[in-house]
């Protein structure tokens, strides 16, 4: 029997939640981002709603396997930038990024198991919570792209010390400064995708190899992943994320930045 829940505030019980959709069917969880018509991207409250999910998901000890994926025709087209353009008192630039971070400890310290079924765009800090994940299933139309630099922005939220232990220093180097984009198949030969399935199969690849998962020992899963994690964060430690924020900070005020990111923004809207 799966169990649907729309998760709002985390402390809030089962009230409603805007942007992100849980569910349960077994030992198996399905967090999904529910924005199509942005694209799934990551606006403060969706940043907040996916920190809140994976600490609920830690509260339900069944659950041994979690499938992240995104509603529609994308996994994330990364941060929402209509952030700034509707500013919110109650959030400075630095608590924006700090957001960003929380939610991809969250994710990463998850106790089950996540898999990222990605499709579509996946972008920025989509890409980053996909990195957050354990394992990474991508259809062989995916478009990853890493335009931080080019917004001019650095890539925080701890994705970089996650991308060089996942793909190493000089492909992330690479991906973040040129912000070119990089499709499955050379996301595969980096070592960021586990696996390429055909066009519209991503959720049932998920699926299944969640299945083959939660029908082994929870135990075992839970102590491997933390084993590897431990030994990943001897390699790179990402959780010593605090800086980022006021990196991130200095950026927004940055003129040249500032000019970079005007001129990033209106090649988009011209395209």
């Amino acid at each position: 029997m799966t169990q649907h829940f729309w998760l709002s505030h985390w402390g809030h019980g089962m009230s409603q939640f805007e942007t992100v959709e849980v569910s349960i069917s077994g030992e198996i969880g399905s967090l999904q981002l529910n924005r199509p018509q942005q694209l799934n991207a990551l606006s403060r409250q969706t940043l907040q709603d996916l920190t809140a999910a994976a600490h609920w998901f830690d509260a339900q000890k069944q659950v041994k396997v979690v499938v992240v994926s995104g509603q529609g025709r994308s996994f994330s087209a990364g941060f929402d930038l209509n952030t700034f353009s509707t500013p919110d008192p109650n959030y400075s630039t630095r608590d924006i990024a700090d957001i960003g971070r929380l939610m991809a400890e969250a994710i990463y310290d998850m106790n089950a198991l996540t898999i990222a079924a990605i499709q579509g765009n996946c972008i920025g800090g989509g890409l980053v919570l996909a990195n957050s994940c354990d394992l990474r299933i991508a259809e062989d139309d995916a478009r990853f792209v890493i335009p931080e630099v080019d917004l001019g922005i650095p890539l925080t939220w701890s994705g970089i010390p996650r991308l060089v232990r996942e793909i190493g220093p000089a492909a992330t180097k690479e991906l973040v400064l040129t912000c070119r984009p990089f499709g499955a198949q050379e996301a595969k030969t980096f070592g960021f995708i586990n696996t390429i399935v055909p066009v519209g199969t991503a959720m049932t690849a998920a699926q299944e190899l969640a299945e083959q998962l939660a029908a082994k020992p929870g135990y075992s899963l839970r102590t491997t992943k933390q084993q590897v994690n431990a030994v990943a964060e001897e390699m790179a430690n990402s959780h010593r994320g605090h800086a980022e924020a006021d990196i991130f900070a200095f950026a927004v005020h940055d003129p040249e930045s500032r000019a970079a990111s005007a001129k990033y923004l209106k090649s988009k809207n011209k395209g």
